[in-house]
């Protein structure tokens, strides 16, 4: 789930170029931005607080010009990388640090789970405005390095640099996948289940509030499905040892917009009914959110997958819920088949960038 832009398209793209750059070819952290810690001291406390995560992989990270990881023998790498932009996908003003840096680390995770791998090493580049607090950067790594230490990721390098218009931060995260098992978008099949784990929604209808009623003051623990939402890591592995999906992708996007992208790598198309979609639940009494949060929010971080129709799968994996929501079809349209039986087409009006 993102919120509205606030900068052009044109710099937008500008700067995600500029960083993706760096952040693959420039692991050495360094600043040069006017914080209160200068950059030696910066990269010490940094280096530190890394180590906190497990390195099994790691030979060599923070403090030379490149980290040097070994991948585990007939392992095929899995590299992915995810941008987090204030007034995008945060705001300082909803959004603790912590939450920002859990939230960051997460969208590399999940990406690493949905191809059923196992996540390594992550590498963090961070643009900051000049005049910043130390105590935020500090708190946004706590968040990060806290999620990384749970999955046993290590901060193996990255950059900082001075931003002139807000925060970014742009993760990459190392995985690695038994060689030729990695699950991709394209493998549904016409007959395969559609599957989604846990509940969705949730992230979407917690942004409508807080876009309704900026002042109130919220819990972040108590709305974990958008401020900490939880990677499938494990779910993900499971999937692809027993060999039940298919085709699998998270839903960062919103499920509309999602489940179009397996339909489109796997040119089939699909059928699902929405009575059987779980919804998630918030307020007191709890209330399941509204269809549409569910069908094109996004923020989820669950799982979307395929299940060829002869294989069964367990209603929990490993304590997630799993529901079975509806079937791949031949043609190539994506139906929505409502509570009467009425099916309609459903459009992809999840997240996207620069859409007019």
């Amino acid at each position: 789930m993102r919120l509205s832009p606030v900068a052009s398209p044109e710099k937008v793209i500008a700067v995600a170029f500029c960083e993706a750059l760096e952040s693959l070819y420039r692991p050495l952290l360094y600043i040069d931005s006017g914080l209160p810690l200068t950059e030696k001291a910066l990269i010490k406390r940094i280096r530190q607080q890394a180590r906190m995560g497990r390195a099994r992989h790691i030979l060599a990270g923070i403090g030379d010009d490149c980290a040097v990881l070994q991948l585990p023998p007939r392992h095929e790498a899995l590299i992915t990388t995810d941008f987090s932009l204030e007034g995008i996908h945060f705001r300082r003003d909803w959004h603790p640090p912590e939450v920002v840096g859990h939230r960051c680390l997460t969208r590399g995770l999940s990406d690493i789970a949905a191809m059923g791998g196992e996540p390594i090493a992550a590498f963090l580049s961070l643009a900051l405005p000049r005049k910043f607090r130390q105590s935020w950067v500090d708190r946004f790594l706590r968040g990060l390095l806290q999620l990384g230490n749970d999955f046993g990721v290590t901060l193996a390098g990255g950059d900082m640099a001075e931003s002139r218009d807000g925060i970014l931060a742009d993760i990459v995260v190392l995985g690695s996948v038994p060689k030729s098992k990695a699950i991709l978008r394209s493998g549904a099949r016409p007959g395969d289940h559609i599957y989604v784990s846990g509940q969705l929604g949730g992230s979407a209808a917690t942004i409508e509030q807080l876009l309704h009623s900026p002042k109130k003051k919220r819990h972040p623990k108590a709305l974990s499905h958008h401020f900490y939402p939880i990677p499938r890591i494990k779910l993900g592995r499971i999937l692809r040892e027993k060999r039940f999906a298919s085709a699998m992708i998270d839903l960062s996007d919103g499920l509309s917009t999602d489940l179009a992208h397996i339909c489109e790598e796997s040119g089939v198309g699909a059928e699902i009914r929405s009575e059987a979609i779980p919804r998630a639940t918030m307020g007191k009494p709890p209330r399941e959110v509204e269809l549409r949060f569910v069908l094109h929010g996004g923020g989820d971080y669950e799982l979307l997958f395929t299940v060829p129709r002869t294989r069964r799968i367990p209603e929990k994996i490993s304590g997630v819920p799993i529901t079975l929501i509806g079937e791949i079809t031949k043609p190539k349209r994506v139906i929505l088949i409502d509570k009467n039986g009425v099916g309609r087409d459903l459009l992809p009006e999840g997240w996207e960038h620069f859409r007019v």
